[in-house]
């Protein structure tokens, strides 16, 4: 059984150090984006659409279940709970890794509305960045990134 659990760890391990170094890789393409002077060239579409749906996907399936309650599925499939009752139930002690992340997807959410500013976004794009700066707004616990999403929202807005 012990066995089992070291293992599991080491997965768990290995699958957030990949997820970290895919922050950062996002961070690093949007912060090239947003330096002064950088030729049209450097904004290349697919990028920005893959940095947005990697912010979607972990603000969705990590962050936001990590940080409230109410965003979390039981495994068990036990009972349904209210959101107070979930809320209750929480625990307010977060790995460091998540913290982390959580940080660096605060970056990119910020730079993403830098980047609107700078660069003309398809429509498909502008939805699914104003999608994403908007659901925070529904999350608790998540006070940086609902500021970072007022700048982006602002910029959507602005567009």
């Amino acid at each position: 059984n012990n066995d089992t659990e070291d293992e599991e760890r080491l997965w768990r391990d290995l699958i957030m150090e990949r997820v970290t170094k895919s922050a950062d890789a996002c961070l690093t393409a949007v912060n090239i984006m947003t330096s002064p002077n950088m030729p049209k060239a450097v904004y290349i579409e697919d990028v920005i659409e893959r940095v947005i749906q990697y912010t979607k996907f972990h603000l969705q399936n990590t962050l936001y279940p990590q940080y409230d309650p109410v965003y979390r599925v039981d495994p068990h499939g036990g009972g349904v709970l209210s959101s107070k009752a979930k809320r209750a139930k929480c625990s307010t002690h977060k790995q460091r890794v998540i913290v982390m992340l959580y940080n660096k997807v605060c970056d990119i959410v910020s730079s993403l509305s830098e980047l609107l500013e700078i660069q003309l976004l398809t429509d498909t794009t502008i939805l699914q960045v104003s999608s994403m700066g908007i659901t925070p707004f529904f999350v608790e616990n998540v006070s940086e990134l609902q500021l970072c999403a007022i700048k982006l929202v602002t910029a959507v807005s602005n567009f």
